[in-house]
């Protein structure tokens, strides 16, 4: 690629470049991170000098001394991972177990700890059995690469799955669904997955339609009763990835499955723990059978080294959504207020109803020089673009938190309306007067 086209390139353009080797890939790869670099554009991998929370010490692109700035990049929504109690709970952990678990689950390395956790989380969703894996990103992957199957040369129905995708699903997904085939609709659009569904009904050995419960690049939630009524209308069957909702939404934070009392409609569950549980790893909830079969089955599970004692933290973070519930209450309120003053700035922040808040910007290049001129005014924030978004639907992805403070929101809202003058990325500047 020249370098004149890379104001309009995204990583993706770099997965696979016909004819180029790994080598030179890599290379020409380098050389559009320099180009960004140069522009100030390279916001990401950003050494942290603090502990997750609403404000973090960042050594900054470019310079020596680090800078403060108010954090809007963390999943940590509830601050969970600073609270003095889960921290505790890991420490009580380390000491007691050390700070490793020495091998796979099947042949040393489940602990009594793995055992508690399994059983807890199950609870949390009304169920009885779940899975651990290390990080979320694996609970998805590998669970459907476990599950789901087709053989190309075998047209048979009886040998072949089928995976059906909302197609804003997370990449875990998408990486998990290779092993078979797969057909997807369009966002949260029933019409078309009951189409989907319909011409699908009989012609697959087990069909299995894939949602997000709260979408991490829209915040947006899934009409999960609806989605499940239909999915199970034609015999398939619903998986829900809710890792941006437990903790967050839901009336006990139970997550988009509990919005919709949608506890029994849910075929298989999943999550991590890694966002408002403040720690990291990965589970899936679903029958007795199906989580005995991906215990023996599922490779990445059977053939990795078990999480660490650490995650003790996570049994005192489940209880403290019920205990102290109170920062459940702060987050929503941190939410409104910068979600309504974005709103009354003339941002467009779509329909998001979580912490995830995004600010479109549509153009790939404004959003990173917006993401540059946010940092310079002490404000970290995540640019989006392809192919994490569509290509025309670059944005500014915010992470809000219980910890926030209102100086906090004031200044990022005092940073958006600075930035909105010099780009001009708000409805204010796109309205024709009349």
């Amino acid at each position: 690629m020249k370098r004149d086209n890379f104001e309009k390139a995204s990583f993706k353009d770099f997965e696979n470049i016909p004819v180029q080797n790994i080598y030179t890939t890599a290379k020409e790869f380098e050389t559009y991170l320099n180009f960004l670099k140069d522009n100030g554009h390279l916001n990401y991998r950003i050494e942290s000098l603090s502990p997750v929370g609403p404000e973090m010490n960042l050594l900054l692109p470019g310079d020596t001394h680090p800078t403060w700035c108010v954090c809007l990049v963390s999943n940590d929504y509830l601050g969970f991972s600073q609270h003095p109690l889960v921290k505790a709970a890991v420490i009580k952990g380390v000491e007691q177990f050390g700070t490793g678990s020495g091998a796979s689950p099947a042949i040393g390395g489940h602990f009594v700890y793995h055992q508690r956790l399994e059983k807890k989380i199950a609870a949390f969703y009304k169920r009885t059995d779940a899975i651990l894996y290390t990080t979320g990103y694996t609970a998805n992957s590998a669970t459907l690469q476990c599950l789901l199957h087709k053989d190309d040369r075998n047209k048979d129905p009886s040998v072949n799955d089928l995976a059906i995708l909302d197609m804003n699903v997370h990449a875990s997904v998408y990486e998990g669904v290779l092993t078979t085939t797969v057909k997807t609709f369009l966002h949260n659009d029933l019409i078309m997955l009951e189409h989907v569904l319909k011409h699908a009904q009989n012609n697959y050995r087990t069909i299995m339609v894939i949602i997000d419960g709260v979408y991490s690049q829209d915040g947006d939630v899934a009409p999960i009763a609806k989605i499940a009524e239909i999915t199970h209308r034609y015999g398939a069957y619903l998986v829900v990835d809710d890792a941006h909702g437990i903790g967050v939404v839901g009336e006990t934070g139970r997550g988009v499955i509990e919005l919709h009392n949608a506890f029994d409609q849910v075929d298989i569950i999943t999550g991590t723990f890694s966002k408002a549980l403040g720690n990291i790893g990965g589970y899936v909830i679903a029958s007795p059978e199906i989580i005995t079969y991906l215990k023996y089955q599922s490779k990445q599970h059977l053939f990795s080294t078990t999480a660490t004692p650490a995650v003790m933290g996570i049994l005192k973070a489940i209880d403290l959504i019920d205990e102290e519930p109170q920062w459940k209450m702060r987050l929503w309120d941190n939410i409104e207020y910068l979600k309504n003053g974005l709103i009354n700035l003339g941002f467009d922040v779509g329909t998001t109803a979580s912490a995830v808040i995004p600010v479109k910007v549509g153009d790939i290049m404004k959003t990173l020089e917006a993401g540059r001129l946010l940092l310079k005014l002490g404000v970290y924030t995540n640019p989006i673009m392809y192919p994490a978004v569509s290509k025309k639907n670059a944005r500014i992805r915010m992470n809000v938190m219980a910890t926030h403070t209102r100086e906090h929101l004031d200044k990022v809202l005092h940073a958006f309306d600075e930035v909105d003058k010099q780009l001009s990325i708000s409805n204010r500047f796109s309205e024709v007067p009349k």
